[in-house]
């Protein structure tokens, strides 16, 4: 069958619609989580979103978090879970993925997540964190773009991690970002997986 049209990144999957359901299991956290077809990773928490939600420092205690591309809301309920007083926007162009983590945090009792389209959060915000399993298979100049759109939404002390695998391109992207005059490094690198740790231009 092909997956024309039905790809992650599209606003209105037409993959038909199986529901399941995923665990999400970290040190400080166990989620049950609604998934569907037709977004991000829907038979298991990806490596990379794995990988980056046990690397990084706890965000922000309080203020805007930002997760881009939630999928159906790993990043974002953990963000949300470990920052009770923040305020958690995930945030999607796939319209099934925003209703997922909706339902998924609504579920979990974490009220301060704000689940929206891309197009639909408010342009005034500025986030203290962005944690992003960035989709790498849109292109580089739709990667390029979605970047830059939200990395210059970083307040004068935030801070971005990006998960990339090694294959996909981290270093390049590493390196484009520093030529666009956002400090980078690596802040860690596991299992052909880097993670990148982006700062305010």
């Amino acid at each position: 069958m092909s997956n024309t049209g039905a790809h992650y990144f599209d606003e209105r999957p037409r993959a038909e619609s199986r529901p399941g359901t995923v665990s999400l299991v970290l040190p400080d956290l166990h989620l049950q989580l609604e998934t569907d077809r037709g977004v991000f990773s829907p038979d298991k928490v990806d490596l990379g979103t794995r990988i980056l939600l046990e690397s990084v420092p706890a965000p922000p205690a309080e203020g805007d978090l930002l997760d881009l591309g939630c999928g159906y809301g790993p990043i974002a309920l953990t963000m949300a879970s470990r920052s009770p007083a923040a305020t958690v926007w995930a945030v999607d162009v796939n319209r099934r993925s925003v209703e997922l983590t909706a339902r998924n945090a609504a579920r979990a009792a974490l009220d301060k997540v704000r689940s929206a389209h891309v197009d639909e959060v408010p342009p005034d915000l500025r986030f203290r964190a962005i944690w992003s399993n960035p989709a790498i298979r849109i292109g580089k100049p739709a990667l390029h773009e979605m970047l830059t759109r939200w990395l210059d939404r970083l307040t004068p002390d935030g801070v971005a991690y990006l998960v990339v695998q090694k294959h996909l391109g981290s270093d390049s992207l590493q390196r484009w970002l520093a030529d666009q005059g956002w400090p980078t490094t690596r802040h860690t690198s596991r299992a052909a997986y880097r993670i990148l740790k982006v700062t305010p231009r």
